[in-house]
């Protein structure tokens, strides 16, 4: 009996790469009879005519199979979703702009009949704009450094992932979660495969500062203590500069009465600097607890509206 790989692809407006994606993993399936294979894709709820191309490749294709959610979930709960609902041997997730390379399938099939439950791509070069390459390759680098978990950097998630490992990140029942740092919690052997990513091939990105700010602080919330540390170990250093400050002017006033004029400045300084301290650090904390808000309503991934040939 042939094993069988799920392609896991997320999508939100992007009708002119999916039809195209689909031709691309098919042909290279057409180079691996050995394994059979099934290709899940998940609509958030697309305003262009995305939701009808996938229709059609469905009804022609029954290893082609469709969810189309109710509403626009976002990128991060949409394509989990679809991970935890694939049934393959071995999952696969990619990106459906061709950022992800589909010739890379059977290296991580390679990879994986090795004995490696994880094998992830990872990016050692982008064509993509290079101000965004460098700021995402600070960020891995300051994740890895404060993360509870060993974190990969430059890691998207594009990979493969054996059926055991679905099967332990299905059992969190992690309502928002960060796929990378789960990855590292479960475990497992891995391997790495680098490469070169490409210019995304049709269309423009979906990602704005908001979705890439709400990645950066779900990653750094859901798998580090560190900043709210640093939170609590700086506002005990700076009330303690305060008091000495405070101690240090009193003297110098008890001392030098007449001549000594306290002034403005200073208080002025250290009032708006403890101010900003403050805000930066409550700031901070709000998103502990926004994180922790949303775990605990525990609300689900997605909502469908529509499934084919599942």
């Amino acid at each position: 009996m042939k094993k069988v790989i799920s392609i896991v692809t997320g999508c939100y407006n992007e009708e002119e790469n999916v039809v195209p994606l689909y031709h691309a993993v098919k042909e290279v399936f057409e180079g691996l009879p050995q394994y059979d294979y099934e290709h899940i894709y998940i609509d958030n709820c697309s305003t262009d005519h995305t939701s009808e191309l996938l229709e059609q490749i469905a009804a022609e294709d029954t290893r082609v199979k469709v969810i189309f959610n109710s509403r626009n979930f976002g990128h991060i709960r949409s394509g989990y979703y679809a991970l935890m609902k694939a049934n393959g041997d071995a999952v696969i997730g990619m990106a459906s702009d061709f950022q992800d390379p589909p010739e890379m399938i059977p290296k991580f099939i390679e990879k994986w009949e090795e004995g490696n439950q994880v094998v992830l791509g990872v990016k050692t070069k982008s064509k993509e704009n290079k101000l965004m390459f460098g700021i995402r390759k600070m960020y891995y680098r300051v994740i890895r450094k404060i993360s509870d978990v060993e974190m990969i950097d430059n890691a998207t998630g594009f990979g493969l992932y054996d059926r055991r490992v679905i099967e332990a990140i299905r059992d969190m029942k992690d309502p928002y979660p960060y796929f990378r740092g789960i990855l590292s919690e479960v475990g497992f052997n891995r391997a790495l495969i680098p490469f070169v990513q490409p210019k995304r091939a049709r269309g423009v990105t979906k990602n704005n500062f908001f979705t890439l700010y709400d990645m950066a602080m779900l990653g750094i919330t859901s798998n580090s203590r560190v900043p709210i540390r640093i939170a609590t170990m700086l506002g005990f250093v700076l009330s303690i500069l305060s008091l000495i400050v405070a101690i240090v002017y009193l003297v110098l006033k008890l001392l030098y009465w007449n001549e000594l004029e306290m002034g403005l400045a200073p208080l002025v300084i250290g009032l708006f600097f403890f101010g900003a301290i403050q805000l930066f650090f409550i700031g901070l904390i709000g998103e502990y607890i926004g994180t922790i808000l949303v775990k605990v309503t525990n609300r689900p991934l997605v909502i469908e509206k529509k499934k084919i040939n599942f």
